[in-house]
């Protein structure tokens, strides 16, 4: 990631949407939207049908990624590194430490992974002890009990439309 977002060839504007295939590319092989979208909405996702769980996949991997790449982008240019603190496994399941250092701050980043056909992947990011996974179910959840399953999946399809929006700008 950081590599794509240092390399001068893909620094200029019009470069930006090849930019952001490359980083949403890298994510893909590396996180487990399926699996974190069954643990975002817990209980909610047992009833689901199997097109409304694939729907609800998409719809969450494209605002995951209309939400955090630009903060990921808006690094460029600072002198930082990703740091290996230590790692844990029991059987299927692991916890790496890493953190992002740079000049003015360390982020600790600890990565829940789950491993299946023959990977390891990415479920759930902690960040600074603040687990992705645990923020947007609390959300997604009172969504669904005030309104529905139908109405998290609309406003998740706008904020989506809304920030691509954004890009063409």
């Amino acid at each position: 990631i950081l590599r794509i977002l240092d390399d001068p060839a893909l620094k200029h504007f019009s470069k930006h949407e090849q930019r952001r295939r490359l980083l949403e590319e890298i994510a893909a092989d590396r996180f487990d939207y399926a699996e974190m979208s069954k643990r975002v909405l817990g209980s909610y996702w047992k009833p689901l049908a199997e097109a409304q769980r694939k729907e609800f996949v998409e719809v969450y991997k494209s605002f995951l990624s209309d939400k955090y790449a630009g903060r990921i982008e808006d690094y460029t240019g600072r002198k930082q590194e990703a740091g290996y603190l230590s790692e844990r496994t029991e059987g299927a399941y692991a916890e790496v430490r890493t953190e992002l250092r740079s000049d003015k701050t360390t982020l600790p980043m600890d990565y829940r992974l789950l491993f299946h056909d023959n990977q390891w992947q990415a479920y759930d990011i902690i960040i600074d002890g603040v687990s992705l996974v645990s923020n947007y179910r609390s959300q997604f959840q009172k969504i669904i009990r005030e309104s529905s399953y139908e109405e998290l999946v609309k406003r998740l399809r706008e904020r989506t439309a809304i920030d691509e929006s954004k890009l063409k700008r």
